[in-house]
């Protein structure tokens, strides 16, 4: 399935990821532009209240009545309307008797004092309910230029007494407009939408409303029209953010898929197959290059296994040949007792020859698996080479070999026994390919934080060309790995695992014709 895909799963991410922020940056610039849209909408409105409202405050028809003032109305000090102090008589409301009611009357009417028979309370009910409630609002041309009263799209406004009554209100006022709530609260600017109309209102001191207004119908569809730019702008951001990120993906993943066919087609039998390391610069070309080297070794473990399979098959034919023949021979006719003596004898000889060769493969089969214990007690090196000299010592007498020995007596952890087994195989190498009346020498010394023990000898020497191999199992020079003296030649292949064992490294330096020296390293 495509979300088992690395390509597919990075990409679904990027695309939840890239589709976020996205529309967090959406929906911030939608709401900073709507905001900054209703501002500058809500800061007109606030103008043309303020505007209005002061027409209504400097210019009242009708001033409160001198001595006393039953409720605010934002005036301070004697009325600014009249200079006389002269007032003709006040009717029953407290206006002047000029004939006719006072809406009727052309200009400010005058009035003084509380009317008789009235207290403060009951003169400012019989205010609200008359004279304010029914008093004409004129507005200057000045503020009436802020309002359109033709155009429905423009700015409209509306005054309502403090009894609901409306007051004044321009041509272009919504039908369906009434008094807004809120007249109890303090005198504060407020704002509110209804429906395609937004508008601000503010109550009077003395309950008063003045509210403007203006349709917002082409305002929304704008902000409509930036959030359709948005989204399409998001979704074409979107689009190119993933068809990028789907290249860059492919790109990306190119190599991987190439050491995957490698990979196959290495896992198919093909060993000698590599890699293609052109062009991976990154990451993944250093895993490339360790894949590489992996392959290398995988090839050449199959070829040394292929090659140990065929040595070892070599090594038991022949004696399981020789034991055939000889049990045939016998069986052939009859024959005496030293003669089947001489028979068993010799098919002891080479079973026993079978049984080393078995013991050893065994060994390193157990060393590769990593199934080979090993004790790691401190113990002299010295000694241990000296006790290897010893068990040595006669069969290089035999030879007439000079067996000389330099040791240091020098501490190392690891198995006593099994590093015994590497020093006596280096000293039966070195005595088995030695000329008669050489010498083979033994040295044991401190090297910084390794111990250093080397076997020379002054014997054959080894060929250039088989210089790397010596340590390889089963492998035969022209001279020093010879089957000469019974040898299988996995005794150098041994060694090797032995002291890698251990952490140490073993080397051989030689020339032919002047001896050898194979030179074991071990930590301390």
């Amino acid at each position: 399935m495509f979300t088992q895909s690395i390509r597919w799963r990075m990409l679904i991410w990027q695309a939840f990821l890239l589709a976020g922020i996205l529309a967090g940056f959406g929906v911030t610039a939608y709401q900073l532009h709507r905001t900054n849209r209703f501002s500058q909408i809500d800061d007109e409105l606030a103008r043309r209240v303020a505007a209005v409202a002061g027409e209504i405050r400097l210019r009242p028809p009708f001033g409160p009545p001198l001595g006393h003032m039953p409720f605010e109305l934002g005036f301070k000090g004697p009325p600014p309307w009249h200079e006389e102090p002269e007032f003709p008589p006040l009717d029953e409301f407290g206006v002047e008797s000029l004939g006719g009611h006072p809406m009727d009357m052309e200009g400010p009417p005058r009035w003084g004092g509380n009317p008789p028979n009235l207290d403060g309370d009951e003169f400012e009910k019989v205010w609200r309910d008359g004279p304010l409630a029914q008093r004409e609002i004129r507005l200057s041309p000045r503020t009436l230029s802020l309002f359109g009263q033709a155009e429905t799209n423009d700015f409209y406004y509306a005054v309502w007494s403090v009894t609901g009554t409306p007051l004044k209100r321009s041509t272009n006022t919504p039908a369906a407009l009434a008094v807004p709530g809120g007249r109890d609260g303090p005198a504060a600017l407020k704002w509110r939408t209804r429906g395609a109309y937004r508008e601000a209102f503010q109550f009077s001191g003395i309950g008063e409303c003045v509210l403007t207004g203006r349709a917002i119908t082409a305002d929304l569809a704008a902000l409509r029209h930036f959030g359709w730019l948005l989204g399409a702008a998001g979704a074409s951001v979107l689009t190119l953010g993933l068809g990028g990120s789907w290249l860059v993906a492919g790109r990306a993943l190119r190599p991987v898929e190439a050491i995957s066919a490698a990979a196959s087609r290495i896992s198919a039998g093909r060993l000698a197959e590599r890699i293609d390391e052109a062009g991976m610069d990154s990451e993944l070309g250093r895993l490339a290059a360790v894949l590489n080297s992996t392959f290398a070794r995988l090839e050449t473990a199959f070829a040394q296994q292929k090659q140990f399979t065929g040595d070892a098959s070599h090594e038991l034919r022949t004696p399981i040949a020789v034991i055939i023949s000889e049990a045939q021979s016998t069986l052939a006719r009859e024959r005496s007792a030293a003669e089947y003596r001489e028979t068993v004898e010799t098919c002891l000889e080479v079973a026993q020859q079978m049984r080393k060769l078995t013991r050893s493969l065994l060994e390193l089969a157990r060393y590769d698996a990593g199934q080979e214990t090993f004790e790691r007690a401190p113990f002299d090196l010295a000694e241990q080479a000296r006790a290897c000299v010893e068990l040595m010592l006669p069969l290089a007498r035999a030879r007439r070999l000079d067996l000389r020995c330099e040791l240091t007596p020098l501490t190392v952890p690891g198995d006593a026994v099994r590093l015994g087994q590497v020093i006596t195989n280096l000293l039966a190498n070195a005595i088995y390919y030695n000329h008669e009346a050489g010498w083979v020498k033994v040295e044991c010394r401190p090297e910084r934080t390794m111990a250093v023990l080397s076997v020379s000898d002054s014997g054959q020497g080894i060929a250039a060309r088989d210089l790397p191999h010596v340590f390889e199992r089963f492998y035969r020079g022209d001279v020093s790995r010879s089957q000469s003296e019974g040898h299988s030649g996995l005794g150098l292949a041994i060694c090797k695992a032995i002291v890698e064992a251990h952490g140490g490294t073993i080397e051989v330096a030689s020339q032919p014709g002047a001896g050898s020296r194979f030179v074991v390293k071990l930590p301390v």
